[in-house]
């Protein structure tokens, strides 16, 4: 046991280490090696809320030298970092970025249950950044990803009333745009402004058939991303309002031009080969962002746009997010071996149960059938939630969608794990020599008061060094759509009811993975750590296939009945690394300790941090 203190003693040196580089490296890549000042602002809007935002200011833009400025934002339940591959590649190209936080998002004021209120944010970005002196104001940009670019959409509208108007380019990103008045007559709500639509080729959240998207085309069923720009909306957009029937096809990828108002403007779509959430991404979605605003706006710093940054950013970031694993798992060891948590500890490591045939057949079929009822309660489940909670802001006690869908999951799941184990106790363990207390599952109450205790401060600590690199480097640890970052103390208070849903799971996963099967299939014990945690993941893994299978092979998931089908499909991806971390992290922990509850507790707490810290949060 010693063995193992000196161990975790290293490895928690070398987490620190790790982490520290994070910061430094995505610190550098964000402002180009110093060159562009990023600044956490939060500003009062017309309205009487408070919203949030990262301005990147390059250096030598001052009021004597203004720069054109970039708007961007993220879609519905993100948050500004997801932004960063745009205002990373933007700001080093001499242009102002604001990275905004949508109200009731991030770090902005949470706001009332109706859409508006979020995408009315934008265009208060807009006057915010129009008002600083170092800004061209006569060469504004706005873009955004997928709700993000609906914003992008009402701030023309609402720029066509100001006195004074404001946007001069728009790029919207996997949001398709207005095409019609209130009468369903083709119109041009953009005027003279440059206009641009980046609408992904594999496109699976828009329910594009069912918003006029598609063209007349038989064959366009099949790919609605893919023929979007072929459809009598689109082909509209490209002839700058008007009817396109009878006129000659317009192609995507293509610029077009028209004198409107003495001006002449530009229209055109992107078709990136991407999906909906790897929009914001994606190499090829940054190349076309930064020629359209080359373009449109002209930067002070060309720079080819395939040449990008950006993604040594994330690298660093996710090499924060491996630092903080090692870190949480290292730091919870260590701590068993203080005088007030020894009682944590266990005498030696604990071994794997020596399992006979019927032993066996009982560990492949309960992980089997574990497995399966993740997958088949999915979507059922998701629409039974979405005809509870709709889009999810209709509930007051369920502020969050996202974090509730995936929990209730999750409990459900965990539920079922439970019932497995009770079924293989009562059938085959109690009478084979399986202990309840001797593998952890059950222990005095002192000894569980403690377990809480510690799981609060190992997060604590854990989410102490998060914290640390907003405050000093501005950065956070993530990778796409899987993010630690630092929150404000509202999520604290809407975490409670994920965090619930995520313990069944968390502490019922972690017994049945560790107590009840941990056992000598395999020469080596990382096999069977391999095969529980492959059959821990295989529902997340199971559904993304399905789905996207079916996305190539018919143009649409095969769940898609309902919003909360699709969109909760997407909800999935982090879950590819979260489980496969946390089922390690848990093992480790508990070979040390003979303890599932001291990991079960860790790995929810995190993990609805993480969930309710980068989702959307309504009143």
């Amino acid at each position: 046991m010693e063995q193992k203190k000196k161990s975790a003693k290293r490895f928690l040196v070398i987490a620190i280490a790790i982490m520290l580089v994070s910061m430094i490296g995505a610190s550098l890549a964000q402002t180009s090696g110093g060159r562009v000042t990023i600044k956490d602002i939060r500003f009062e809007t017309s309205t009487g809320y408070q919203m949030s935002g990262l301005l990147l200011v390059p250096k030598g833009v001052s009021a004597e030298n203004p720069a054109p400025a970039v708007i961007a934002s993220h879609g519905y339940y993100n948050n500004r970092e997801m932004q960063d591959a745009n205002y990373v590649e933007l700001a080093r190209r001499g242009y102002v970025v604001f990275s905004m936080d949508l109200p009731t998002h991030g770090n902005s004021e949470n706001t009332k249950d109706t859409m508006g209120d979020i995408t009315l944010g934008m265009y208060e970005a807009v006057k915010m950044i129009g008002s600083l002196n170092y800004v061209d104001s006569s060469k504004i940009g706005v873009t955004g990803h997928s709700l993000g670019g609906t914003a992008c959409d009402v701030s023309v509208q609402l720029d066509n009333a100001a006195p004074l108007p404001l946007i001069s380019a728009v790029l919207m990103n996997c949001a398709p745009g207005t095409y019609m008045d209130e009468s369903g007559n083709y119109t041009n709500i953009y005027g003279n402004r440059d206009v641009g639509i980046l609408f992904a080729a594999n496109e699976e959240l828009l329910v594009t058939d069912e918003m006029g998207l598609l063209s007349v085309d038989p064959n366009a069923i099949k790919v609605p991303g893919a023929y979007y720009w072929k459809s009598t909306c689109a082909q509209s957009f490209l002839y700058f309002g008007i009817d396109p029937v009878g006129q000659e096809l317009r192609s995507a990828e293509t610029i077009y031009t028209e004198n409107i108002d003495g001006k002449e403007a530009i229209r055109t779509i992107y078709q990136p080969s991407v999906t909906h959430p790897s929009s914001h991404f994606s190499k090829q979605s940054t190349i076309d962002t930064i020629e359209f605003f080359e373009m449109t706006l002209g930067g002070q710093n060309p720079i080819a746009a395939s040449n990008q940054i950006w993604q040594w950013k994330e690298l660093f970031n996710c090499l924060g997010l491996v630092g903080v694993a090692m870190f949480l798992m290292n730091f919870a060891i260590l701590m068993v071996y203080t005088p007030f948590f020894s009682s944590l500890r266990a005498n030696e490591v604990v071994a794997p149960i020596p399992l006979q045939k019927e032993g066996k057949i009982w560990f492949w079929c309960s992980l089997a059938a574990t497995a399966l009822f993740g997958v088949l309660i999915f979507s059922p489940l998701c629409k039974a939630l979405d005809g509870v909670e709709g889009y999810g802001y209709n509930l007051v006690l369920i502020p969050q969608t996202s974090p509730f869908v995936i929990g209730m999951w999750a409990m459900l799941c965990g539920l079922f794990s439970i019932l497995c184990m009770v079924l293989f106790y009562i059938f085959h363990g109690k009478k084979n020599g399986f202990r309840l207390a001797g593998r952890g599952v059950t222990m005095p109450f002192k000894k569980i008061g403690k377990t809480v205790l510690l799981a609060l401060i190992v997060v604590t600590v854990a989410y102490g060094w998060v914290f640390f690199a907003d405050y000093f480097f501005k950065t956070d640890f993530r990778i796409w759509v899987l993010a630690m970052k630092a929150f404000e103390a509202d999520k604290l208070l809407v975490s409670i009811l994920p965090a619930i849903l995520f313990l069944v799971f968390y502490i019922a996963n972690s017994v049945a993975i560790n107590s009840f099967n941990y056992n000598d299939i395999g020469k080596k014990s990382w096999i069977n750590t391999l095969i529980t945690t492959l059959f821990t993941v295989a529902p997340a893994i199971i559904l993304l296939f399905i789905q996207y299978s079916a996305l190539q092979t018919t143009g649409f998931f095969l769940f898609r009945s309902t919003f909360m089908e699709r969109i909760s499909t997407v909800w999935l991806y982090p879950f590819l690394v979260i489980l496969p971390a946390t089922t390690v992290l848990s093992r480790k922990i508990y070979r040390i300790t003979n303890n599932p509850y001291l990991p079960g507790i860790i790995n929810a707490l995190i993990i609805t941090l993480i969930s309710c810290t980068n989702t959307a949060t309504w009143l």
